[in-house]
């Protein structure tokens, strides 16, 4: 079977399709037939060998992805031969909150191969069934980039109807961030450098918008927008710390999601103490999350924006559309 391995060094242009031998499966285990991919943020550190992404030579990438069930092993119940399902980003956090056995084995990372093969081998106990109404693109967006929204919005956000939510870009994360706000009957405002983008931010429901571009003191805009209270909870896909917490009412909630300008970051800490606000670290979520995410987009027909989709092989140019942030949502590939 055909798979994509990350060659020679860590970067993007050592990306290389290989074969492997196909798979069997075991007790418990079951085959995919992968159908459809989505690439992340995080597949580009991977890819480069950065920090605690870097994964041994050889890797295969790519967390998110949705197939179809061919073959299944003694004991497997949770699925049968022809389901359509994705298997979750962290194979063993099941249910509950975060605890040191359920974060290991992230997929497509330092610890575990990813899902960009022909044919992929799972535990059953790892595998959802994605909403029937979604094409197979639409599927693979949901293991990190769905589940992570769902979880600092929906799972941790307690925000209520008419509370402003400010979500940082229109990448795939933010995207979500603002369809399961909208749920819940938030105030969602949108930031981007793009006029473009936020128009299309506000067709799916975004009440206001800012241009950090040509409005670099966003904080400052959104403290306009609400009239000088800030908002109830900011996802920060980011990681501009001092900016999120400025932007964040009296008590509110700063979701921190993604570390797009660096690793570290400065905080005031005395705006930070005077904000009584609380800054909640999100690492993707459970079995649990995705399955109760699945029901909820089900129930109001919501779809994911799929911006473009690339090739099986296409990895390469797929990583370097995202980097480049050409995308409104999310990025696919097919199989």
């Amino acid at each position: 079977m055909k798979v994509m391995e990350i060659r020679d060094k860590f970067a993007v242009d050592c990306l290389q399709l290989v074969e492997r031998p196909d798979q069997v499966p075991g007790p418990g285990q079951v085959v995919l037939k992968m159908r459809a991919f989505s690439v992340n943020y995080r597949d580009l550190l991977v890819v480069n060998g950065v920090g605690r992404w870097k994964p041994p030579l050889g890797r295969v990438p790519v967390s998110d992805g949705v197939g179809i069930v061919v073959a299944t092993g003694n004991g497997v119940s949770r699925v049968k031969v022809g389901d359509r399902v994705a298997p979750i980003f962290y194979p063993n956090w099941l249910d509950g909150r975060v605890a040191g056995g359920k974060m290991g084995q992230a997929l497509g990372g330092a610890a575990a191969d990813g899902v960009l093969a022909e044919y992929t081998l799972f535990d059953d106990v790892s595998l959802v069934h994605v909403p029937a109404h979604l094409t197979d693109e639409e599927a693979a967006t949901l293991p990190c980039a769905g589940v992570t929204a769902w979880s600092a919005v929906i799972a941790l956000g307690d925000i209520r109807p008419g509370d402003s939510v400010v979500v940082l870009g229109t990448g795939g994360v933010s995207i979500f961030a603002l369809q399961f706000a909208r749920f819940l009957g938030a105030r969602v405002i949108v930031t981007s450098s793009s006029d473009q983008k936020l128009v299309r931010a506000k067709e799916l429901g975004a009440a206001e918008v800012i241009n950090y571009k040509t409005d670099p003191d966003w904080p400052k805009a959104v403290m306009e927008l609400t009239e000088d209270i800030g908002a109830d909870y900011v996802v920060d896909t980011v990681g501009g710390l001092k900016e999120a917490i400025a932007a964040v009412r009296l008590g509110g909630t700063v979701a921190l999601v993604r570390l797009l300008i660096g690793v570290t970051s400065e905080v005031d800490l005395v705006a930070f103490m005077g904000k009584c606000a609380r800054v909640e670290a999100v690492d993707v979520g459970s079995r649990e999350m995705f399955e109760a995410m699945n029901k909820a987009i089900a129930f109001h027909a919501m779809r994911p924006v799929v911006d473009r989709v690339f090739g099986f092989s296409e990895l390469r140019e797929a990583l370097n559309y995202l980097r480049e942030a050409r995308h409104f949502g999310k990025v696919c590939l097919r199989a």
